[in-house]
């Protein structure tokens, strides 16, 4: 039972990371390099998709990690993979408290009806982005640390 939950852990969260970083590192520098009306409307449609499907992710992750801890309690594995849903909860709390409510406004927006300061907000949410993204480098880094420790 613990191979086969560090195994769906470790790809539920690679492949929940894999999105993050890319947002991060391709989508929304490719989105920064369209004309100004285009850019908002790419993110505002990002961010409904995405404001759909990230957090079952988030949670279903965070479960499979939590369950593999359970499963390999009083073990090395246990305490790796405990500070890993640590940080994948730290990156939840980050979520809900910053980056969802500004998800959620410029989700609204279009070329034709944004906010003065859209710009100022979109950099936030950036910024704020990248520090997630590192948290859950490092919470993956911890699973697979703790799937490959016997």
């Amino acid at each position: 039972m613990i191979p086969a939950l560090a195994v769906l852990a470790t790809t539920s969260t690679g492949l929940l990371v894999g999105v993050e970083l890319s947002v991060a590192v391709v989508v929304n520098p490719i989105l920064r390099a369209l004309p100004i009306g285009a850019m908002i409307d790419g993110r505002a449609h990002g961010a409904r998709m995405l404001g759909r499907t990230m957090p079952p992710w988030y949670i279903g992750s965070t479960t499979l990690i939590a369950g593999f801890s359970i499963a390999a309690w009083g073990t090395l594995q246990a305490v790796l993979a405990l500070a890993a849903a640590g940080l994948l909860l730290a990156t939840v709390l980050l979520s809900v408290l910053v980056l969802v409510p500004i998800n959620n406004r410029s989700s609204t927006w279009t070329a034709a009806s944004h906010p003065t300061d859209w710009r100022v907000q979109q950099q936030r949410w950036d910024r704020l982005h990248g520090v997630r993204v590192v948290l859950l480098l490092a919470a993956l880094s911890l699973v697979v640390i703790a799937a490959v420790a016997a």
